[in-house]
């Protein structure tokens, strides 16, 4: 195979490569950074080269299909073609009935189509399948059915964290791969918990060695045994507005447009503060006239950081640009995980406590701090991964606050994962990587008119 694309695959990619074409249904377990993705993507080419696959479904998370999966085939495969089906029910259903090599949909839009797809593709690719791990939801019980029917079809399967909540995680991917060891969900999850309360369940010692068991054929690769990958990756993940979002959005893009054509010229003070509010809006808090906190609706956003973070599958902090948002995240995430902040009022010394325990200890697994906060010198190495929730204005204090995770004794590849909504989000977020200042961001984008949402 001559490893289509623009880069060279590291070893552990060819690896997982060869692996996926000897198995017709297979695990991809390797962490977060480690290129899962173009691993799957250069298998698939190489059996379609083959003949002996033509179509190629690929489910995963809506803010993946188009950033991850379909640039990645736009930028590598020439020769292949791919839709993403996304729109009404209508437009799915004719964008799937198109000539393409590759389809990409989200889990919640297959329910549209399983019944026109029966027996259409020779492959299908499930990505971040750990979603399904709740054998009882409706888009579980739906693939795993359908997946019986498809008699002939190849199925890979992607997660870095298979049992995010447990042992019994592991049931139903054991059960999609084909395990004969995948009886009944009950049976397992008796096999692997010990009840001790009237709603609680703890893990028997025997447990690691039966999911590990459950869960074959599959590959895994931790960063730390990838020593050619590159220091740190840059991922961008695609969140959706709500209805109020957009209204609040639109109308202040509006505004601004409005002022820019009468005056002809704006301050590069009030242009940040413009920016800011677009921003603020975006990620869900906004601020009035009086300081106080608005809170909108932003739960696509939000959900979109729990699966980041379930994702991940090891410690994050995650970075907000206003301390309003802070608050809003920790009531959020706070029910689901071990969450600590860290802001401008956070005294010195909480702050020393604070840093210590996230290196040292199992608990806080949740960092929430403001950039500001995170001065030369603190070490956090102990994050798999840093989540920017949203864009801030200064190039400085991103660089530095990435800069916590980028120290002697890390353990893993810096994963900087950017959560964006809007093209605003998106420049700025590029500005910043690339050090360059914010200053006239905004009317760049309103000049070349694409200021609508992504």
């Amino acid at each position: 195979y001559n490893w289509v694309g623009t880069f060279k695959p590291y070893k552990h990619q060819k690896l997982t490569s060869a692996f996926l074409t000897l198995h017709r249904r297979a695990l991809v377990l390797n962490e977060i950074g480690t290129g899962k993705t173009m691993s799957v993507l250069w298998a698939a080419d190489y059996l379609m080269s083959m003949g002996i696959i033509k179509k190629c479904l690929i489910i995963a998370p809506l803010s993946t299909l188009d950033h991850v999966w379909g640039d990645m085939i736009f930028t590598h495969y020439i020769d292949r073609k791919a839709e993403t089906l996304l729109g009404t029910a209508a437009k799915r259903l004719a964008l799937l009935d198109t000539n393409s090599n590759f389809y990409i949909i989200n889990f919640e839009g297959f329910q549209i189509i399983s019944k026109q797809a029966h027996n259409m593709f020779d492959l299908v690719v499930i990505d971040e399948v750990a979603r399904l791990r709740n054998p009882s939801t409706r888009i579980s019980k739906l693939i795993r059915k359908w997946m019986k029917t498809q008699i002939n079809t190849r199925l890979w399967m992607l997660t870095g964290t298979p049992t995010p909540n447990g042992p019994p995680d592991a049931w139903v991917l054991a059960h999609l791969v084909g395990n004969p060891s995948a009886k009944t969900y009950t049976a397992f999850r008796e096999a692997t918990m010990r009840k001790v309360g009237p709603w609680k369940f703890i893990s028997r010692p025997e447990a690691v060695e039966i999911v590990n068991h459950a869960l074959r054929p599959a590959i895994r690769y931790i960063s730390a045994e990838c020593l050619d990958l590159p220091e740190t990756i840059y991922q961008t993940r695609k969140a959706s507005m709500t209805l109020e979002q957009t209204k609040h959005y639109t109308e202040m893009l509006s505004d601004f447009v409005t002022e820019t054509s009468t005056n002809g010229v704006i301050s590069a003070v009030n242009e940040i503060v413009k920016l800011q509010k677009l921003v603020q809006i975006a990620c869900g808090v906004a601020y009035d006239i009086g300081g106080n906190h608005i809170q909108i609706d932003c739960s696509p956003r939000i959900n979109l950081l729990k699966s980041l973070i379930d994702e991940v599958g090891g410690k994050v902090v995650i970075f907000t640009p206003l301390v309003g948002i802070i608050h809003m995240l920790e009531r959020k995430l706070a029910s689901h995980w071990s969450v600590v902040v860290v802001n401008g009022q956070t005294p010195a010394k909480d702050r020393s406590r604070i840093f210590r325990e996230f290196q040292t200890k199992p608990d806080p697994y949740i960092l929430l701090a403001h950039p500001a906060t995170m001065a030369h010198g603190i070490t956090l190495t102990a994050a798999v991964a840093t989540i920017w929730y949203g864009p801030i204005t200064s190039t400085d204090l991103y660089t530095q606050a990435n800069g916590r995770g980028e120290r002697i004794g890390k353990r893993h590849v810096t994963n900087i994962i950017h959560i964006e909504a809007t093209k605003l989000e998106h420049q700025m977020f590029e500005r910043l990587k690339r050090n360059q200042a914010l200053q006239g961001v905004l009317l760049d984008l309103i000049q070349q008119q694409t200021w609508r949402h992504i």
